[in-house]
């Protein structure tokens, strides 16, 4: 497939528009998921931290599997697999609604559900940078805001209808919602170039049908081995060897005439494919080494190595807030009076600005995108440590809003990405960093309700999340220092595709 440089506009705004929904749809419930939480904690009866897991997996699963959701995006493009998707995450919260125990909603909205939203997401982004290049941080600003939006209407609609339908019925309607993900998904054409000449025939193709006749009663046996003898003669197409080359080597591995004797020629028809077997084996294990290979020049990246240790720390401190700022609320014995909106809503549309506001931000030239992300994370941190001296629900309404505006960094992630190794190697990248940030996604959650179930309050487990989150800010602004660019130039040079943050801010 031949990609034509990225437009920039035209069909890409349509792009952003389903992209956009897309987000909205699939992560409204599991970003609000915080509504579900306490209903789940009143209907099954369990611990905070075993509770908890429903949500961070549903968060946290589809980030784990990033590097397969890649391989999914790069093989069948992103539109098979946003369709697909549509229906796993619909299906996931139907089936929730018949939970008869929380081990259930682990698989139906933890695995199944949280699967559908990381394929749906790598597919939004990838295809979205495929059709933007200079605007490319708007862009991203644009279709993450979705799942902002998505949390903050989500978090009051469930509530709505829990209230007149109840959770199991609170539950299909949302699932039912979900469906329209796969129109969605129908509109995300593939940025192909319109003049690329159509494939040639491959080898086998042009094979003449002299070397396919075979004997009439050996019929079914005979089409099983045309089979593999076309995968046989296609893996030896592939080393583009001469025509007068292919003949002499098809006439050696074809069946042998049809007066040669029929055992003979079967025994060795299967000697052929079996070499034929092996040398595909031989060509996957190649394939795996070189993704290994791969991966290991990009943690020789200091900024990618970093990159991964934050996102990780980040997750696992930044996460917990969205999922159980309610019952910190209730923890606190907020009056319900008080109440003039959900926490969680307010996280949600602080979310959405800040994804949208640090997106255009990330267009500006004179922006280092690395040390704007790195400032995030670092504030993040001082407003986690500040959740515990917050008593009332102006406090927490205040605090929710800065964490909803920070974790908007969410919108620059992938354009940071993208800067650190290249373009070309941002679906592999990105999908490594992905399952680091779905391993924090997971683990956040319950390890704050577990030191809740520990010490009966907040307090700690909040210090221990603003302590995560600091550390990871502070290791990557280490590695962002220009004194280590000035080390690198001198030993040795960049890897292609890679470009250091001092160069990209001004380029």
């Amino acid at each position: 497939m031949v990609f034509r440089k990225p437009p920039d506009g035209g069909w890409g705004w349509v792009i952003v528009v389903v992209s956009f929904f897309t987000q909205f749809l699939c992560y409204g419930s599991p970003l609000a998921v915080g509504v579900l939480y306490v209903e789940w904690l009143d209907a099954f009866g369990e611990g905070k931290g075993k509770t908890a897991w429903v949500g961070s997996l549903a968060n946290g699963i589809g980030l784990l599997a990033s590097p397969v959701c890649s391989i999914c995006v790069s093989s069948f493009g992103a539109r098979p697999v946003a369709i697909f998707s549509g229906f796993m995450v619909a299906g996931g919260l139907m089936m929730s609604s018949f939970a008869p125990n929380i081990y259930f909603l682990y698989i139906s909205y933890g695995i199944v559900v949280g699967l559908g939203c990381g394929l749906l997401y790598t597919a939004t982004v990838t295809i979205t940078c495929h059709y933007f290049d200079k605007r490319r941080g708007l862009a991203l600003g644009l279709i993450s805001t979705g799942s902002s939006v998505g949390l903050f209407i989500y978090a009051a609609l469930q509530r709505e209808l829990i209230d007149l339908y109840g959770l199991d019925g609170c539950l299909l309607i949302v699932g039912a919602l979900s469906l329209n993900i796969l129109a969605c998904g129908s509109l995300m054409r593939p940025l192909e170039s319109p003049d690329s000449p159509p494939p040639e025939k491959t080898c086998v193709d042009k094979v003449p049908d002299q070397y396919f006749v075979y004997h009439e009663k050996e019929k079914t046996v005979e089409e099983n081995i045309s089979i593999l003898e076309k995968g046989y003669v296609d893996e030896k197409c592939v080393n583009n060897i001469p025509d007068y080359k292919q003949d002499s080597i098809l006439n050696k591995n074809v069946l042998s005439p049809i007066n040669v004797n029929e055992k003979d020629s079967y025994k060795k028809k299967v000697v052929e494919q079996t070499n034929f077997c092996k040398q595909l084996a031989k060509r996957k294990w190649q394939l795996y080494l070189n993704y290994w290979e791969e991966t290991m020049v990009l943690f020789k990246n200091k900024v990618f190595s970093a990159l991964f240790v934050a996102i990780l720390l980040f997750d696992i401190g930044g996460f917990p807030p969205s999922l159980l700022m309610e019952d910190v609320a209730r923890s606190a014995n907020i009056n319900e009076d008080d109440y003039h909106m959900p926490l969680i809503s307010i996280i949600g549309i602080m979310t959405a600005v800040g994804k949208l506001t640090l997106g255009i931000l990330a267009d500006f030239k004179w922006v280092n995108t690395l040390y704007l992300y790195v400032i995030t994370l670092l504030m993040t941190g001082v407003a986690l440590f500040a959740i515990p001296f917050a008593k009332s629900y102006l406090t927490l309404a205040m605090l929710s809003g800065i964490l909803g505006f920070l974790t908007g960094n969410w919108s620059i992630f992938p354009y940071v990405t993208t800067k650190t190794v290249g373009i070309e190697k941002l679906t592999h990248a990105y999908g490594i960093l992905m399952f680091f940030a779905g391993l924090g996604n997971s683990l956040g959650p319950p390890i704050v309700g577990w030191f809740y179930d520990w010490t009966q309050e907040y307090d700690t487990a909040f210090y221990f999340s603003g302590f995560c989150v600091l550390l990871g800010g502070f290791l990557l602004l280490l590695a962002a220092l220009p004194c280590w660019n000035a080390c690198a130039n001198q030993s040795s040079k960049l890897p292609p595709n890679t470009y250091s943050y001092k160069v990209a801010s001004s380029a």
